[in-house]
């Protein structure tokens, strides 16, 4: 496995192809995605572990979104099963894949912890528990200030686990040296990924402003409430699809390698 570093212009590539990958296969991807969110919300809704349940199977299932990804590359139809991927390479990968996943929830806990020393625990609580948002908790400067450290402690965490599932399940990467080296990826293509984030944002802000205009010419503003929700979730579905060409540019198999995820490149 070796590590690629590729141009600042290969962000906005990352997008274009996650956008012609999704409308290549938009049932099959919306679906899939519309699975995974399910799978997380179902996870979450168990008594006591249902949170920390469904931050631990979050690696797992992006590799599925990944793997249903790569399937779609070759020009297949991504099925169902895909999703479980991570649990069906064999011991020694669902072992790996699973520690990976608790690294991920003891992380993404202890930043929820780290907040709520600041606020008491409202940000976390709201977050991982759920609750009524309310302008006077907004407008509390304890809440928007645990907002924030969440935000800039997760960050780092993200980067870690960006590329780790993958690693884990096409290149049987240990667990902690695969966290190490997604981070090194991320660091190292820094502009690749800086312009990949920028543009996802734009592509979310322009539906948003394009909704809010055509409700706004129709006179209902309900409209955009409506529209917008299922709008989100294909750019979202989009968005997830986008992250196996991230993987797939900033990795090269080599002849140790278990599974050789190189494709021929298709970037136009």
């Amino acid at each position: 496995m070796k590590l690629n570093i590729v141009p600042a212009r290969t962000g906005l590539v990352w997008v274009k192809l996650g956008f012609k990958t999704y409308l290549q296969q938009p049932l099959a991807m919306s679906g899939l995605f519309f699975m995974f969110m399910a799978m997380l919300s179902v996870a979450s809704l168990l008594p006591f572990i249902g949170s920390a349940l469904a931050l631990a199977l979050l690696p797992a299932a992006t590799l599925g979104l990944m793997a249903a990804t790569q399937e779609a590359t070759k020009g297949k139809f991504p099925m169902p099963s895909i999703l479980i991927s991570a649990f069906r390479a064999g011991r020694q990968r669902l072992k790996a894949m699973a520690t990976l996943g608790a690294m991920y929830a003891v992380g993404f806990l202890a930043i929820m912890a780290v907040s709520s020393l600041i606020d008491g625990g409202q940000f976390a609580k709201l977050y991982l528990v759920g609750g009524k948002i309310t302008e006077e908790l907004v407008l509390q400067s304890g809440f928007q200030a645990a907002m924030w450290v969440t935000l800039a402690l997760y960050l780092p965490l993200s980067l870690m686990f960006w590329h780790a599932p993958a690693l884990v399940h096409w290149h049987g990467v240990t667990p902690v040296k695969s966290v190490f080296f997604s981070f090194m990826a991320c660091y190292k293509n820094f502009g690749a990924f800086t312009v990949y984030g920028l543009v996802w944002v734009g592509v979310f802000v322009m539906a948003m402003l394009i909704v809010g205009i055509a409700a706004a010419v129709l006179g209902n503003p309900g409209f955009a409430g409506l529209a917008m929700f299922p709008i989100a979730l294909v750019f979202f579905a989009m968005f997830f699809t986008s992250i196996y060409f991230t993987f797939r540019d900033s990795f090269e198999a080599t002849p140790g390698d278990d599974q050789d995820t190189a494709q021929p490149r298709n970037d136009g």
